[in-house]
């Protein structure tokens, strides 16, 4: 019976004249779903919707922001491209602050001001070409932490033992002899390294297949590019500091400092070029990474030989008895020749990388 109200035990009128909707299945006779482990989402569960929302920090409790130190931030920007002129004066606000437009305003301080800001603009440029040029993390195609391990191992063992014989049989004599070395070595390496890296890659380029070649000769131009880029970069520093000297008695004194200036400039920003693409260059072999992945470990292996070779011709034998003296001479490019070997045997093993291409 109704007493005038919609009878409760009738099934509603189906929508727009269709059929009544399908009843719900029974409890336990629908499709069968595997047991989940803990924390699965249950069947039932609720994955989408509104989510609980943490509760709130105790009243007057703030969470302490997460600090950096200054000399993280320093070695944050070692790779990292530098903010332009613009965002570093406004200091991470939105407009810049009145007190830095005051002191790039009233004339009295642009005697610091200007210098500052003008040289961090020519600095970053210069580095910013610099690592586009020659990436800072670009030194290997395939990044391998236990070659990185092996390498950083022999390393410190190496330091370790020139260290003791030198203590052992050179003395201060010994110190100085080996710090002559290293300046030495660093002011040869790049030069070293263009002449080697052309010779290596020639003979990998002649042992590539077909296929290979093809896929190396866009990496060669542009290795070629970054190449010329440096050696041109090198060879005009000099060249500025002559015309530097021969500024004066070629214009006269009074346009003498204006010249000395337009030639300045550009001279500071290839030094500041030279500096920042030295060290990414030797490391990555003036971008041999992208042309094979093998070349920086062939590389390694050549130049180690070579500086030994100049090592002797410069300085000499190690100090030490004749034993000591081979052993040091040829355990360090004995050593890294094996650790480079390795590297190419696990890119060939690991990596499908072969020599051959």
């Amino acid at each position: 019976m109704s007493f005038g109200g919609p009878n409760p035990y009738q099934q509603p009128w189906p929508p727009n004249g269709g059929p009544y909707p399908p009843p719900p299945p029974p409890p336990g006779t629908g499709p069968y779903v595997p047991p989940q482990p803990y924390g699965y989402p249950q069947p039932g569960a609720q994955l989408y919707g509104p989510q609980p929302v943490p509760a709130p920090p105790p009243w007057g409790v703030v969470p302490a922001p997460q600090q950096t130190s200054f000399w993280d931030e320093l070695r944050g920007l070692r790779g990292a491209e530098w903010p332009p002129l613009s965002v570093l004066l406004r200091g991470g606000r939105p407009r810049i602050h009145g007190c830095t437009w005051a002191l790039l305003v009233f004339p009295c301080a642009w005697i610091l001001t200007v210098p500052l800001l003008g040289g961090y603009a020519l600095v970053r440029s210069a580095r910013h070409r610099a690592h586009g040029l020659f990436p800072a993390r670009g030194h290997r195609g395939i990044e391998d932490p236990e070659v990185k391990r092996v390498q950083r191992i022999r390393t410190w063992t190496a330091f370790v033992i020139s260290f003791l014989i030198l203590v052992v049989y050179g003395g201060f004599e010994g110190v100085s002899e080996a710090e002559d070395q290293y300046l030495t070595r660093l002011a040869l390496t790049p030069p070293m390294l263009l002449v080697s890296a052309p010779l290596v890659v020639g003979l990998l380029f002649r042992w590539a297949s077909p296929q290979t070649k093809a896929q190396m000769r866009p990496r060669l131009r542009a290795a070629g590019r970054a190449a010329l880029w440096y050696v041109g970069a090198v060879t005009a520093v000099p060249v500025f500091v002559i015309l530097l000297g021969l500024a004066e008695p070629a214009v006269g004194k009074q346009a003498a400092p204006w010249v000395a200036l337009a030639m300045f400039v550009p001279m500071v920003w290839l030094v500041v070029f030279v500096l920042f693409a030295s060290a990414p260059a030797v490391r990555s072999g003036f971008n041999a990474a992208p042309i094979h992945a093998a070349l920086p470990a062939l590389l390694t292996g050549v130049l180690v030989w070579e500086f030994a070779v100049v090592g002797v011709a410069t300085g000499g034998l190690p100090p030490g008895p004749p034993l000591v003296q081979v052993c040091a001479l040829l355990g360090g490019p004995a050593s890294v020749t094996a650790v480079a070997w390795w590297e190419i045997h696990r890119l060939r093993t690991r990596h499908g990388v072969s020599l051959r291409g």
